[in-house]
């Protein structure tokens, strides 16, 4: 909370900030404005909704903030940036961003709303940096329903791939470590996504659909046609990264693409389920050639994102708002990711100087903490603590005009 309080230039927003966040790792069956301000003691939710509405503070520049938070972490020049998008299931037609459309929280069409985020993946840890409300045609070509909702003026139509290549950018403008980017086939099957990747000398393993034509000198080609010419001893045994239940073992090979105009090293990635036979296909990129277990490790990171957006929705609420409008959400949003990001961290710098057996144990036998775990242990610590314990905010930080509001809020914290 230190490191973002130099966005909130007075007094008043501070502490309600401070409020909001230990609400949302707090315990709650659900969280909103109604339910953190009751946790905190508060009669109605009305302060918190000023805050998340009406009061004056960026959240993109805490979103910078919480982009440097992880990055100091987390930092890994291998480090994968991961995009996907999720939906929220949500009611009515006033929502911004809200229309009928496929989400797969719920596998098919509803009344949902639908972001994407980007995760910064590294072999620390992995925590949320970015975020996107997706604003489909039915909105941006209503500037008045834009303009009820908040919507700035110069906001308009952008597909998914467009808005997870403006957070990539962003994020690699800001100096964030990265080597890879990963994503699934909406992403895989943009050319603008993969172009902008390429033109940053970035790598990437993009899952693509198997109707996806891929470049080869003898013209394209559907990649399940050139992954029915793959001999039998192409075929390797490799992990594709540790999950719930151990490592996720597959079989997958790799077909260089080799064509007029392609720069760098192009490949056609295939994974084969051991069980089932069935296959996914990726199209892979890098400056610099290299080996099938480094493209199988980076097409496996593709999982931490879905870890996110779980953990996030299940510890910190980033599906429980009862916000409507484009700045309201934005603020939430933000502030969801930034709680969240404080339990990833911590959890990794638990993990620091660990060394873990095969079956994912330390030596002495415990399981490393999660997210989960680390939340359970905050929330009883923050119970017993006394509330003398959170000490008031000096006046030092009011303007000469907040004097009396500093004095009636130190007294409330006292």
């Amino acid at each position: 909370m230190g490191r973002i309080a130099g966005r909130f230039t007075r007094l008043e927003p501070r502490l309600p900030i401070r409020q909001l966040v230990l609400g949302l790792l707090a315990d709650l069956p659900r969280k909103n404005c109604w339910t953190i301000a009751e946790h905190a003691g508060d009669t109605s939710p009305d302060g918190l909704q000023h805050l998340l509405g009406r009061a004056k503070w960026d959240a993109d520049l805490v979103r910078d903030d919480l982009r440097a938070f992880v990055v100091d972490h987390l930092a890994d020049d291998q480090a994968v940036l991961v995009v996907d998008e999720t939906g929220d299931l949500k009611k009515g037609t006033h929502t911004v961003g809200v229309q009928r459309q496929y989400t797969g929280t719920a596998g098919r069409i509803e009344n949902a709303q639908v972001a994407v985020y980007l995760t910064y993946t590294s072999r620390h840890g992995h925590a949320g940096i970015d975020r996107a409300l997706y604003l489909p045609k039915s909105w941006t070509s209503d500037p008045g329903r834009c303009r009820r909702a908040g919507v700035p003026d110069g906001v308009g139509f952008a597909t998914k791939p467009q808005l997870a290549a403006q957070m990539i950018e962003r994020a690699l403008d800001a100096g964030v470590p990265a080597a890879w980017a990963a994503g699934d086939e909406v992403y895989g099957d943009n050319p603008h996504l993969r172009a902008v990747l390429e033109q940053r000398q970035m790598g990437y393993v993009l899952a693509i659909s198997s109707t996806h034509r891929l470049p080869i000198a003898a013209g394209p080609q559907r990649a399940d046609h050139l992954a029915k010419r793959i001999p039998r001893r192409a075929w390797h045994k490799l992990s594709a990264g540790r999950g719930a239940k151990g490592h996720r073992w597959y079989d997958w090979t790799h077909i260089a693409l080799t064509a007029p105009g392609l720069a760098g090293h192009h490949y056609l990635l295939v994974r084969r389920n051991r069980r089932t036979g069935e296959l996914a296909y990726y199209r892979c990129y890098t400056p610099r050639p290299v080996p099938l277990s480094t493209l199988v490790k980076i097409a496996g990171s593709r999982w931490t994102v879905e870890e996110t957006f779980q953990s996030s929705k299940t510890l910190a609420g980033l599906d429980e708002h009862q916000v409507r409008r484009w700045n309201s959400w934005h603020r939430w949003v933000t502030l969801v990711l930034l709680a969240h990001a404080f339990l990833a961290v911590t959890a990794a710098l638990e993990r620091q100087g660990q060394t873990l057996t095969d079956d994912g144990t330390s030596p002495d036998g415990l399981a490393p903490l999660t997210c989960n775990e680390i939340q359970r242990l905050f929330t009883a610590l923050l119970a017993e603590m006394p509330l003398w314990f959170v000490k008031p905010p000096k006046r030092t930080l009011c303007s000469p005009k907040a004097g009396c509001a500093g004095r009636a809020l130190g007294r409330r914290s006292a």
